[in-house]
């Protein structure tokens, strides 16, 4: 599904010769073209495959934490052009970059647009990268060129649902950092936002529900593992469109798919502090059908309906045995001579440190 760009423009971030971090800023907006289109698509794309985003609102927190926040109240309002709202913008990250002392250049680019149901506004800081190539003449030329898929400082807020419910906690969205302070936390003081709403905690929390209600049905293993499946496809095809997951619709895909006797969404409401709606994490949902570890310098990752037959662990002795490897695994371990030649039947045992994946 296609994104449909109303409004664009790109600012520039640089230090000049003294060190000092100024903004050239554009005074119109790039008009929508093909090529415009495509970038925001590129973005876009780009945005919803990243796996380690977070979710805020905005905080009411000292004058200068709300200008972010006033400015875009009053483009949203038709009180201030979009021209107008971006370089109120670039202004305040400029000064934010100041304060964390953060060495960062590059082109903001902030943009408008539509996809599926909502409005989003896009605001990233991009690099402007150098490269190069050979023209028709055979002579050596550089030209610069924007990485749209490896963004990192970008944050996008739904400006339907920042409308419709101002008080949610949700409808900021960004990159976030995997451990420690990370350059993206200047991103939420830039827009004078905080982190609220934790889809990490409820993705674990439907996991956990999952589990829990086929052992209070008690269903037989290959059943349990078909809900499964059928919570993983869904989150999948959810995420793949761009929805939340709903309770409700996923217990009625268990109730039409499973033919299970009880009711998962009334099974969730009694003891599960899940909310109605909210996003899937396709890092944690892909452990609905995988078993996934890493540790000791191995990666080891497969298919659950595996274990118990082509697979088996052995808890006492703490390995893992493979039966029927890989082919391409097996012309790997062939060539450095670690299994004999013609073997048609393999098994290999695999420890992993004391660090099993289950």
């Amino acid at each position: 599904m296609n994104v449909s760009a109303t409004n664009i423009i790109l600012h520039s971030l640089n230090y000049n010769s003294e060190g000092v971090l100024s903004c050239k800023m554009r005074e119109g907006e790039l008009p929508i073209s093909p090529s415009i289109e495509q970038l925001v698509m590129d973005l876009h794309r780009s945005y919803q495959s990243k796996s380690n985003k977070a979710f805020a609102f905005f905080a009411d927190e000292g004058e200068k934490s709300q200008v972010f926040q006033r400015a875009l109240t009053e483009e949203m309002n038709g009180e201030l052009d979009f021209v107008g709202f971006s370089q109120q913008a670039a202004g305040r990250l400029v000064d934010e970059l100041k304060d964390h002392d953060f060495a960062e250049e590059g082109v903001l680019l902030i943009s408008k647009y539509t996809w599926t149901t909502s409005d989003y506004l896009l605001v990233a800081l991009l690099q402007n990268n150098q490269s190069i190539s050979v023209n028709e003449n055979l002579e050596l030329q550089v030209s610069q060129h924007i990485e749209t898929s490896k963004i990192q400082l970008v944050a996008r807020i739904d400006l339907t649902l920042l409308k419709r419910d101002p008080e949610a906690n949700r409808y900021i969205s960004f990159i976030k950092g995997r451990v420690g302070r990370k350059v993206s936390d200047f991103f939420l003081d830039f827009m004078g936002a905080k982190e609220g709403f934790d889809a990490k905690v409820q993705n674990e929390g439907l996991l956990k529900a999952v589990e829990e209600f086929c052992e209070k049905q008690e269903l037989p293993t290959e059943q349990k593992q078909e809900v499964r499946e059928v919570t993983f496809n869904y989150c999948k095809e959810q995420i793949k469109e761009g929805q939340d997951i709903d309770l409700s619709s996923l217990s009625e895909e268990f109730q039409s798919t499973s033919n299970l006797e009880g009711s998962f969404y009334d099974f969730v409401s009694e003891d599960y502090q899940l909310e109605e709606n909210f996003p899937a994490d396709k890092t944690l949902v892909r452990k609905l059908t995988k078993y996934v570890g890493t540790g000791g310098g191995m990666n080891i990752s497969f298919d659950q309906k595996h274990l118990g037959s082509s697979i088996l662990y052995d808890e006492a002795s703490d390995t893992l045995t493979i039966q029927g490897i890989p082919p391409n695994l097996r012309e790997q371990l062939k060539r450095d001579a670690l299994i004999e030649a013609g073997e048609t039947v393999i098994t290999d045992t695999v420890k992993d440190d004391g660090k099993a994946p289950f």
